[in-house]
């Protein structure tokens, strides 16, 4: 079983509206909430293609009762650790343009919390197939929370999927994370080239065993052991961008459990990336856009990598 680890969730609300307009009321047609967070999302989009993940993390006060209770709804193995401060939310705003994103700060962790949460991520490593870390640390947790996370798994044989940014990600890849997933902002800002290619070289040689790059509407970027390539989605999709990253993590997990080959992770990463700009909050697909894309994402394999790139 996928376990996911989501050290900042969040409860998600969603606004829908036919158009926003700046500095002025607007009337909001249709309102969402679920449990939210990076893992969170991967986790459900996991079940709906009918691989049961584990949900893990941190939450407090209300509306960590609330997003508890949504995962108990969604029938999502909550193994979820509390602390004392409260749950952020995140807002997102979707009209027919574009959506938009407001994001609550994380609450403050206890150094006590954080020691009674690797406690409990050490006893669920072992029921594990796959360990995927997400999204931004809150307050309190040191900087280097992403590494002892990936250690930890890696002496219980449990390969990592991590997708961070700055900091959290770069002190991370000395530990070996299987994959790592950033976004061309972060792997831009993690590597200080514009180039994604050199920056996934870059991101290896630090110790990252594969490097996927999301490029948004342009798919995605691999280097791997294996080789790499470039996935396109066969077209350009007007929707919510919210959890798309998500749903190619949530691929990317159940490729390395598998064990299938590189293009076709890649292949359903794109895919199922690209179904998720059709559904109206993270976490959800269009089952039927998923399917249809499959055969039509276009793979091409890039030049051989060089065989050194230095940080």
């Amino acid at each position: 079983m996928i376990l996911t680890v989501t050290l900042n969730p969040a409860l998600d609300l969603t606004y829908r509206l036919g158009a926003v307009r700046l500095h002025a009321s607007n009337r909001v047609e249709g309102v969402r909430q679920q449990a939210g967070g990076k893992g969170v999302n991967v986790a459900r989009v996991l079940a709906a293609l009918g691989h049961p993940a584990i949900v893990t993390g941190l939450v407090g006060g209300v509306n960590g009762q609330a997003l508890r209770a949504d995962l108990a709804r969604s029938a999502l193995r909550d193994e979820l650790v509390d602390i004392t401060a409260g749950t952020r939310r995140t807002v997102a705003v979707a009209d027919e343009q574009d959506t938009t994103v407001f994001l609550e700060p994380g609450p403050p962790v206890e150094a006590a919390e954080w020691q009674r949460f690797l406690a409990h991520y050490r006893r669920l490593l072992p029921s594990a197939s796959v360990a995927v870390l997400s999204g931004s640390l809150p307050p309190g947790l040191p900087v280097d929370a992403y590494r002892v996370l990936v250690e930890l798994a890696r002496a219980a044989a449990v390969p990592v999927v991590l997708d961070a940014e700055g900091e959290a990600l770069l002190s991370a890849l000395p530990a070996g994370p299987a994959v790592i997933k950033p976004n061309a902002t972060e792997l831009t800002a993690a590597t200080g080239t514009a180039d994604p290619a050199r920056g996934a070289e870059l991101l290896r040689a630090a110790g990252a065993g594969a490097v996927v790059a999301s490029l948004g509407p342009d798919g995605l970027l691999a280097r791997t052991p294996e080789g790499g390539w470039r996935a396109r989605p066969p077209e350009h999709l007007r929707g919510n961008p919210t959890g798309a990253g998500d749903s190619a993590v949530a691929a990317l997990a159940l490729g390395l459990e598998t064990g299938i080959p590189w293009p076709e992770r890649l292949r359903h990463a794109v895919a199922l990336s690209a179904a998720t700009v059709l559904a109206p909050q993270a976490g959800r697909f269009d089952v039927a856009a998923y399917h249809g894309m499959l055969d039509r994402v276009r793979i091409e394999e890039l030049d051989p990598a060089p065989r050194r790139a230095e940080v």
